[in-house]
């Protein structure tokens, strides 16, 4: 059966396809979903966001933070909607197949995973950072490690996997609390300018040392502190509800990264410095180091399990990127081989290859690069997202919606055009990264277009509604 009008074709699969590539359904409930969008992010309250100041100074990481804080609200009241009327495990590719059909189903969803395939490689690097400041180890050996463990238990379960990350979000979240409460009685708003102004850079004052080009600079370290809360739809197929626990679930986790984010966005500038700050491989435990000393028990602390909120992250994205991989796989989009699952409910070949190639990206060691190549995919997603949510309540407003977004495609257009202007931003801060993203992206295209096209699996869920759609039509 082929759609003539994007030139795809379905292809019928044995009775037993599926039954080989089944989730573990109602492991997750909303409590677990909101501890999983925390985790998600968690580890760029800890390392990274903090590159932003250098692009732009605590003026412009003040500016793109807002810019992007609007920007995920409002995406994230959009996901709430979308993922509790169409609750599969492709997230972001489901609700873009259903919009824009496959072709934007696909584009949707090779973004969603060029973000999670590779954030995973930044974290790594930010992770081999903090051993080393603890135990002098770093580099592949760390890396390698990381992600043998934690691969590992993934393939054990993943309702084991998710409470363990629950744990491990949990002891990270502590953490950030005591930086905040050990910050406040020693930050001095003066701190938060100490940056050398650019006199060549238009705009550039003490508030914007790098002039207004250094806000849109930021952006992508502003996006940092965010990075990753949409992955919470790609547990629906495992959630015990997705209509009611879904909204509850995603909502709940930006609320308190909005809380944690303007935490260590404020607090460690501003009682060490933003220029101390700017490069720091660790900068809460830096913070913590300027006001009470190199060896304090609250920088030690926070150093140590600092590094449980990396570990979060890093922990909960592998299972990202896992359900995206094969949602992607069930369907035909990538090799099929890819979402088989094991007896214990899981996809282990979308745990493991991807797993192997974030490895070899993190032997680069360069965080920041990776952090941009990972903002470049995920901007193209969220763009591609909202506009889903938009397509839908035009063409299908009856659709069963359990929850709707507040402001209707209102909230949903001013997310899709910040996520374009934060997509270009990524071309600002670094083009080498980009043109990467890009070629990565083309070749996912090219793979597409020349053979997965021909070869969409019609019983996928994601598929199966179209495909009844268009042989209804044929019949006609």
């Amino acid at each position: 059966m082929t759609d003539t009008n994007s030139s795809v074709e379905f292809e019928k699969v044995s009775s037993d396809y599926l039954e080989q590539r089944q989730l573990k359904k109602g492991a997750v409930g909303w409590i677990l979903l909101a501890s999983l969008g925390v985790s998600y992010v968690i580890s760029g309250d800890f390392a990274g966001w903090n590159f932003g100041l250098e692009q732009g100074g605590f003026g412009g990481m003040l500016i793109a933070t807002i810019a992007m804080a609007i920007m995920y609200t409002f995406k994230v009241l959009t996901l709430a909607e979308l993922s509790s009327s169409l609750p599969t495990a492709g997230g972001g590719y489901s609700f873009a197949r259903r919009a824009m059909g496959p072709w934007g189903g696909y584009l949707t969803g090779t973004a969603i995973l060029l973000e999670y395939a590779i954030a995973p490689a930044a974290i790594a690097i930010f992770i081999g950072g903090y051993v080393n400041e603890l135990f002098g180890i770093d580099g592949p050996i760390v890396y390698a490690a990381f992600y043998a463990v934690f691969v590992g238990i993934h393939l054990w379960g993943a309702g084991e996997a998710l409470k363990i990350m629950m744990v491990i979000t949990a002891i990270a979240a502590a953490a950030l609390l005591v930086f905040i409460f050990g910050a406040i009685p020693h930050f001095d708003s003066a701190n938060l300018f100490d940056i050398a102004v650019n006199s060549e850079a238009a705009g550039a004052s003490t508030f914007l040392p790098e002039g207004y080009i250094g806000i849109w600079a930021a952006l992508p370290f502003a996006m940092w502190l965010f990075l990753a809360v949409e992955g919470v739809p790609l547990a629906a197929e495992e959630t015990e509800n997705p209509a009611r626990d879904m909204p509850r679930g995603i909502i709940t986790a930006m609320i308190i990264l909005l809380i944690f984010g303007t935490g260590v966005l404020f607090l460690a500038p501003g009682i060490a410095g933003a220029e101390a700050m700017k490069a720091h491989g660790a900068p809460l435990v830096g913070a913590l180091q300027a006001v009470y000393g190199e060896d304090s028990t609250a920088a030690t602390f926070v150093n140590l399990v600092g590094l449980a909120g990396l570990i979060a992250s890093f922990f909960s994205i592998i299972y990202a990127y896992s359900r995206q991989v094969f949602a992607l796989s069930r369907a035909g989009y990538i090799p099929r081989f890819l979402s088989v699952t094991s007896k214990n409910k899981v996809p282990t070949m979308a745990l493991i290859i991807p797993g192997i190639i974030g490895f070899l990206l993190s032997l680069t060691g360069e965080g920041d690069l990776m952090i941009t190549m990972a903002v470049f995919g995920a901007t193209i997603s969220y763009a591609m997202m909202t506009l889903s949510h938009i397509l839908l309540r035009k063409s299908e407003p009856d659709l069963e919606r359990p929850y709707k977004t507040p402001g209707g495609t209102f909230t949903s257009g001013v997310a899709f055009i910040l996520s374009i202007i934060a997509f270009a931003s990524t071309f600002v801060v670094s083009q080498e990264a980009a043109m990467w993203s890009a070629l990565f992206y083309a070749v996912m295209v090219a793979w597409f277009a020349f053979y997965s096209r021909h070869h969409i699996v019609a019983q996928a869920p994601e598929e199966e509604f179209e495909a009844i759609a268009k042989a209804e039509a044929e019949l006609n």
